[in-house]
């Protein structure tokens, strides 16, 4: 296994902090449409998703996707 396909951990007191610039809401690891990881968006409303990128969160607006609640 290859570092760009190991999985990506983000340390715990990161993850509490860590927030939707969108919504606010907490945001959750999830797996993207073609595996990569991203952190989800818990905003029932309005979910989104943002990449992690060689273990770094990107959470800009502009790099979200809508998640597709079905």
């Amino acid at each position: 296994m290859d570092a760009s396909s190991e999985p990506t951990t983000i340390d715990p007191w990161v993850r509490e902090i860590l927030r939707c610039p969108v919504t606010g809401a907490p945001l959750v690891d999830g797996v993207g449409p073609t595996g990569e990881p991203e952190l989800v968006s818990t905003d029932p409303e309005q979910p989104l998703a943002y990449p992690v990128r060689d273990g770094v969160p990107v959470l800009l607006a502009d790099e979200a996707r809508v998640v597709d609640p079905g």
